[in-house]
């Protein structure tokens, strides 16, 4: 095609681009100057602090502002005349379904989260639309082109579980700092603030049942009348003291490693708060309105968040930090999760990890690196996140002039391989086992006369299949729907199935059924056998079933030697605490393991617009990496010689 073709097709695309953070900027940016006349964003998210060093459209005075918008006005400032059309909804939402994006030559994703990637994924192959993914991890970064019947669709391989820890560990005898995290996140930040029905092992230890009929107080309570710092040392002497003292009472478990030593508040010289500098910080935030900027290091004095703080200053910062929640954001109290955006979660969270790594005779960290552990953090690079959007408006323009043969996968490298920093190599072809595009069913291994019908829709249905509105029939029988349009007879008849354990339901679920899974919204629908199994590992399956397929993807794992969670997933503190990444702005995949009976080599490429050339060669990396599932800011991965690990892992 001409040039003067080519323009004239980028000018007449209508595309869509989803997610307008760090790769949805430059993208945005990138598509205006390319030429782009009618381009749609969808992003629910709204602007933080956090993102100005990276997401050039946005300045401080857009803080708390849709992101789809302000880069819309942002753009349109210098390329006028254009249509941006911008939307700050979530993309699941039921407006953006397979009709709406019908409409559409291309979608570009930029996203932060597995989930929403898989809804559109589905919904650009129920709608034929081309889908180019993308997604960056510091200097690492990568683009695909997804076409059905042309390509592998992005669920055509299996993603790795996120990095779980056995609840035992966690609770008992932790020997990482990033246990005593996922402890002070999931299970202690959890239990002082969330929903007040959940249970876990801090007000009892499960490990400790001897002591469960001795000890019926719930510690936790802050009782009417007891005073805010007698609370919170009651809550420190018993999770940092008491606790301890408890596990020590099991001799057995302290064999063959180092004893933990309780800590008490009576053994911690604590800085009086009356006797240090007060900023004004909590006067600031309750008058903007923001309880999120209430600090306890700036009632402190402590100012340089890489600093690493004595056990004398972790405890300070973890009495006033629980001290501030009670007072000025008591409201939240029963409502509240972890954030990493919320300043006093993130003080509370390191001083309580640094307090139990005192214990357990672990290295401390700063609240800087905590931070960064808790939210699954790598910083970002902006110039990584400017080459990958070059990549997909170059992906792109192919797409719009079907130059089939030139579709390039392309992996941005931190060290160059080949001599390149730039990999492109040819798209996969579509996995025969797909359970999406090649519609192969899927086996689940279930007690289907003890776990229920919400079980297999919270855990598989929902969890792994990443269905927001599923329908389930068994033969012709519909076990369980949504939608607005239902009676209230269907509402209260579904409702009782979701409490109904399988082989009890009114078109029974045994070894041999097979179901039907289905989501009107994405216009997706699986099969999944069912195979009845009596028994399962509390710690490696510890949702009690297990979905398998994508025989392929499973055998790749095999190959490539990198050892993988059981890909159960968590279902609370109570199963296994987890490290999943925290949602925030682009998702990075890096080159996955060669499977087997498909080849995947480099192609003989010429320079496409800045993108390096090769010969056919193999790139000189070992490929053992996975696919990583988090955010260019959330991902805490080091990549050595091919091998991954998770920061603050051997």
């Amino acid at each position: 095609m001409d040039s003067e073709q080519q323009q004239s097709a980028i000018e007449g695309a209508k595309v869509l681009m989803v997610g307008a953070g760090g790769i949805g900027c430059e993208l945005l940016k990138t598509l205006a100057l390319s030429g782009f006349r009618d381009i749609h964003i969808i992003d629910m998210d709204t602007i933080e602090v956090s993102n100005l060093n990276r997401q050039f459209l946005f300045r401080q005075s857009h803080v708390g502002q849709s992101k789809a918008k302000v880069a819309r006005d942002a753009v349109l400032k210098f390329r006028p005349g254009i249509s941006i059309t911008s939307y700050h909804a979530n993309v699941k939402d039921p407006d953006f379904n397979v009709d709406f994006f019908k409409q559409f030559n291309v979608v570009m994703n930029g996203l932060d989260n597995l989930d929403a990637r898989r809804h559109v994924n589905r919904l650009c192959l129920a709608s034929g639309v081309p889908l180019i993914e993308s997604g960056t991890t510091g200097f690492l970064g990568q683009v695909t082109v997804q076409i059905k019947g042309k390509t592998e669709c992005y669920e055509c391989q299996n993603k790795p579980a996120p990095k779980t820890y056995p609840v035992c560990t966690i609770t008992s005898t932790p020997s990482k700092f990033v246990h005593c995290v996922v402890w002070a996140k999931d299970l202690l930040f959890a239990k002082l603030f969330g929903p007040k029905n959940q249970e876990n092992d801090l007000n009892v230890r499960s490990s400790d049942s001897s002591s469960s009929s001795e000890q019926v107080e719930d510690v936790f309570e802050h009782k009417k009348g007891e005073e805010i710092e007698q609370y919170a040392r009651k809550i420190f002497d018993h999770v940092f003291g008491y606790n301890i003292e408890l596990a020590l009472s099991n001799e057995d478990t302290w064999k063959s490693r180092g004893k933990p030593r309780p800590i008490y508040c009576k053994d911690v010289d604590v800085i009086p708060t009356e006797h240090v500098h007060q900023n004004g910080n909590q006067g600031r935030g309750s008058a903007a309105g923001d309880m999120t900027s209430v600090s306890a290091m700036a009632t402190l004095g402590l100012k340089n968040p890489q600093d690493l703080w004595s056990l004398k200053e972790n405890t300070a910062v973890f009495l006033e930090a629980l001290k501030l929640f009670l007072s000025k954001r008591e409201k939240e109290i029963g409502n509240l999760s972890f954030d990493k955006d919320d300043q006093l979660a993130v003080e509370l969270v390191t001083a309580a990890a640094n307090i139990r790594a005192t214990s357990f005779g672990i290295p401390l960290h700063s609240l800087f690196e905590t931070k960064g552990i808790a939210g699954n953090i790598v910083h970002a690079v902006a110039t990584t996140n400017a080459v990958i959007a070059g990549l997909i408006v170059i992906e792109a323009i192919k797409v719009l002039e079907n130059d089939v043969k030139n579709y390039r996968m392309t992996f941005c490298l931190e060290h160059s391989s080949n001599k390149m920093l730039l990999m492109p190599v040819e798209p996969f072809e579509a996995n025969k086992s797909c359970y999406v595009c090649s519609e192969t069913p899927l086996t689940l291994e279930i007690n289907t006369r003890r776990s229920k019908l919400r079980d297999l829709i919270d855990k598989i249905v929902k969890a792994k299949l990443g269905m927001s509105s599923p329908l389930i029939m068994q033969d012709s029988t519909l076990l369980y729907e949504v939608g607005d349009d239902l009676d209230e007879g269907e509402v209260a008849n579904y409702a009782a199935n979701l409490e109904k354990v399988l082989s009890e339901l009114p078109s029974p679920v045994r070894g041999g059924t097979i179901l039907t899974v289905e989501d009107l919204q994405q216009e997706f629908k699986c099969s999944i056998n069912i195979k009845h199994r009596e028994e399962f590992d509390e710690e490696k399956e510890p949702d009690g079933m297990v979905l398998s397929g994508w025989t392929q993807a499973q055998a790749a794992e095999k190959n490539s030697n990198v050892s993988a969670d059981n890909g159960a997933s968590t279902s609370g503190a109570s199963q296994a605490a987890s490290t999943m990444p925290e949602d925030d702005d682009d998702l990075q995949i890096i080159i996955p393991p060669p499977v087997s009976g498909r080849k995947r080599k480099l192609s003989s490429v010429t320079a496409t617009s800045g993108v390096a050339s090769a010969a056919a060669k193999e790139p000189k990396i070992k490929r053992k990496a996975e696919e990583i599932d988090g955010d260019n800011e959330n991902d805490i991965v080091m990549l050595d010689d091919g091998n991954i690990s998770k920061k603050g892992e051997a």
